[in-house]
């Protein structure tokens, strides 16, 4: 055989491999989520720990973004894919034209809890907010939304309250002992943190389904997957990729303890209180779906709950059947 035909074989096999390791390359999507640190998003990073995503051959990307509704905008830029957040946006973004929906359904509980600083006996429930300043994750988000609901469920309209937005973990902790917010909306494992050094109480709690039910009125699907539509319409094996990885993270949270689940987290999630971390993830890890499907009625609580306070739903037809979808988790082995 000449150089010239040794050469030519070469530059074909060369050529060959480089289209395989194309065709094998794992597809590439980027999910931002609302607070990556925080237990009720823990299944995003848990399914990349787990090594769930890689295993669907998907190169997932996820950011983190302290607030939900910054998270939001980030994805109707396009800048990603999907987003880790509430359920909730998917109702409101309706209501302007904008439609997205829930394809893997993380949380059937908000997993937060209203806060009241001790520095302020004066208020025993949110009745008692008037004039008083609440922390919030960001406005627009859904700790906003539920802030805003509740209380003007307790008598306190619009306006004789202000929300301000502080983030979560340290920025809500700080923000709490300047005495800059009365009480606040915050998720675990800050929480736990304001509860053991006394900074802190509970005024509403929404980490469980039970205490939801109280608090809202019906059940309250948080922590969702959500994309566009018009995404997941026309990218539905990545999607259904992306379903299976979140699904069998959730069946795996369902058989393992919280102790077993800290484990496989990121050293720095604990904030340096292991045992606290654990505690609050045992006492709130019922909050998780274990097949990611919408719990039943759900839908219907937060178009309640976003009705009762939101002036863009004034007079809009919503059409919940569009806001979510069951079809990919469904399909899941």
């Amino acid at each position: 055989m000449s150089r010239k035909h040794t050469l030519l074989m070469t530059a074909c096999l060369v050529s060959m491999m480089a289209v395989t390791a194309g065709a094998k390359a794992a597809e590439k999507v980027s999910i931002m989520v609302g607070g990556l640190e925080k237990q009720i998003y823990l299944p995003f990073k848990l399914t990349e720990q787990l090594g769930f995503f890689k295993a669907e051959g998907l190169d997932v990307e996820l950011l983190n973004e302290p607030s939900g509704v910054d998270a939001e905008n980030e994805m109707l830029t396009g800048a990603v894919q999907g987003v880790g957040g509430f359920y909730d946006h998917c109702v409101d973004l309706q209501s302007k034209g904008k439609f997205v929906e829930s394809v893997v359904q993380i949380n059937q509980a908000p997993g937060e809890v209203e806060l009241v600083s001790t520095k302020h006996p004066e208020i025993k429930s949110m009745a008692d907010v008037k004039g008083k300043s609440l922390g919030v994750t960001g406005l627009g988000a859904s700790t906003n939304f539920l802030t805003m609901y509740l209380a003007v469920k307790a008598g306190v309209p619009l306006g004789q309250f202000t929300t301000l937005p502080v983030g979560a973990g340290q920025t809500f902790i700080a923000a709490m002992q300047q005495d800059r917010i009365q009480a606040g909306m915050t998720t675990e494992p800050t929480i736990s943190r304001l509860l053991k050094t006394g900074e802190a109480k509970v005024l509403v709690d929404m980490r469980s389904a039970a205490s939801t039910k109280a608090a809202l009125g019906g059940t309250y699907p948080a922590t969702a997957l959500y994309m566009p539509t018009a995404y997941v319409q026309s990218h539905r094996d990545t999607v259904q990729k992306l379903a299976n990885a979140l699904v069998h993270t959730l069946r795996w949270i369902d058989t393992h303890s919280a102790a077993e689940i800290a484990d496989k987290m990121p050293k720095d999630y604990l904030v340096g209180d292991r045992e606290a971390y654990v505690k609050a993830l045992a006492d709130g890890k019922a909050m998780f779906t274990k097949d990611g499907v919408m719990p039943q009625g759900g839908p219907e609580t937060v178009l309640a709950v976003l009705g009762g306070f939101s002036k863009n739903l004034k007079g809009k037809t919503i059409d919940l059947s569009k806001t979510y979808t069951t079809e990919f988790v469904k399909n899941v082995k």
